[in-house]
């Protein structure tokens, strides 16, 4: 362990082979697994839970007190998995007292200068891009993609696999599996890459396609569009999710586009 010019506090509880630099400030309330590696100028909070083999560069600050006027000092958390890489200037707040704590997953990567505010659910293999600004109680989905840029709207809902462009604004909920982009934000097909990178067959990416060309394309009601993919589709997990997902959202999700 590295500990020159850094100041860690004396509960402070770090695993084995934890590397920290120069000029970092770990407070009492803190945990630390095995084999992270914290580089120069962080700033680690109490309240603070860090899973092992993560990485945190230069200049994060985790465990912020909440961006919320309702905040009042309660107890709160901010939770970090397993193989997350936290890059230079992320700053992520722990939550208050709707949630208690801001949750991220494992084997996420949070680009340099992204904020994710109190009370966020961020899922595994995430991508969270540069200069992102997550207000609070947003949740990001598993193998979500949010480029660089992006503003999120409080209590949105980013789905599994979808993928947003970048300088999107973000005030609807985005369901899994698609790409968002333009202004206002819209469906503009799905995220065919990131689907076959994670093994997606030809066929369920066509399923896929004909589920969202009966909701987006067809100009249907939304309500109408759910009753016929629920009656024309055999059922599926992915069928499932996309049905559970728009008729639970209650930002209600982005508009379509002809494409």
């Amino acid at each position: 362990m590295n500990l020159r010019n850094s100041v860690i506090g004396r509960n402070a509880n770090i695993g084995k082979n934890v590397y920290i630099g120069s000029f970092t400030t770990i407070e009492n309330d803190v945990v630390i697994g095995d084999n992270t590696w914290i580089g120069n100028n962080v700033t680690i909070l109490d309240g603070c839970r860090i899973g092992n083999n993560c990485q945190i560069h230069s200049g994060a600050v985790l465990g912020g007190i909440p961006q919320d006027l309702k905040f009042n000092g309660e107890y709160t958390l901010l939770e970090i998995g397993n193989y997350n890489n936290i890059r230079e200037f992320v700053t992520i707040n722990r939550g208050t007292a709707s949630k208690g704590k801001t949750v991220i997953g494992n084997h996420n990567l949070i680009m340099s200068n992204a904020h994710i505010g109190h009370d966020c659910f961020i899922g595994d293999h995430c991508i969270v891009g540069f200069s992102v600004g997550m207000a609070g109680e947003v949740t990001v989905q598993d193998h979500a993609n949010i480029s660089g840029l992006s503003a999120i709207h409080q209590f949105s809902i980013i789905g599994r696999h979808s993928m947003i462009s970048g300088i999107s604004r973000i005030v609807k909920d985005v369901p899994p599996f698609i790409m968002a982009a333009r202004e206002p934000l819209s469906y503009v097909g799905l995220n065919i890459v990131g689907l076959k990178r994670n093994g997606f067959s030809i066929d369920k990416i066509e399923e896929l396609k004909n589920i969202y060309r009966i909701i987006f394309q067809e100009k249907r009601n939304i309500a109408f569009a759910l009753n016929l993919i629920e009656n024309q589709f055999e059922q599926s997990v992915e069928c499932d999710l996309i049905l559970d997902f728009i008729g639970n959202s209650k930002r209600g999700i982005v508009k379509g586009s002809v494409l």
